[in-house]
């Protein structure tokens, strides 16, 4: 009976280190998925999908019906499409229908309304975006769309309130192009103005 004792012993010492493994791995995930950044994350993407949804819907339940009335598309943008290469079923003078026929009966197309519909879409995405993205910063006083210019010498994106690039490191206001006067400039900002 001492062999079952010892055995034993050992099962309950590795579901023991079995335990604190499984429990030091749940604690790790809880830690990482409750941090404030991955939280906010996490739910601004399933609202920025929830309001990609809306405007989509609006773009293409909505605007896209009143222009495909206009008397030059008689249809829907999404059933737009021109036929580079017929398929082996098509019928001259009838044609297809709808992309879906063309493309069943192998048939090359050029879907240029659904590209039209997807581009309005986006659009609408981006402009509705941009104008939630300004009403925030009416409200809370916080940027979060900053302006940028292109640094004069390295050519890539500073603030536009920098005085100096944080790439190149370069004065923005132009003092290096002027000989002599960088250094005193320079020495001007490292002692302060003492007079």
């Amino acid at each position: 009976m001492r062999g079952l004792d010892e055995s034993t012993d050992v099962l309950i010492r590795v579901g023991q280190t079995a335990g604190e493994q499984v429990k030091h791995g749940w604690d790790a995930f809880v830690n990482f998925a409750a941090r404030d950044n991955v939280l906010e994350v996490a739910l601004g993407l399933i609202i920025a999908n929830a309001f990609t949804k809306v405007v989509t819907s609006f773009v293409s339940d909505m605007v896209l019906p009143v222009i495909s009335m206009l008397p030059f598309l008689n249809r829907n943008m999404g059933q737009k499409f021109a036929v580079l290469s017929k398929g082996p079923h098509y019928v001259q003078g009838q044609g297809y229908n709808t992309v879906k026929q063309a493309r069943d009966d192998g048939a090359l197309v050029l879907a240029w309304g659904s590209f039209i519909e997807n581009m309005v879409s986006f659009m609408g995405v981006s402009l509705t975006l941009f104008a939630v993205a300004h009403l925030y910063m009416a409200i809370s006083h916080n940027k979060i769309i900053k302006p940028t210019v292109r640094c004069r010498y390295c050519k890539k994106y500073i603030s536009i309130e920098a005085k100096r690039c944080l790439n190149c490191s370069s004065w923005q206001d132009g003092r290096e192009d002027l000989p002599g006067e960088h250094e005193d400039h320079e020495d001007e900002e490292l002692t302060g103005d003492r007079s």
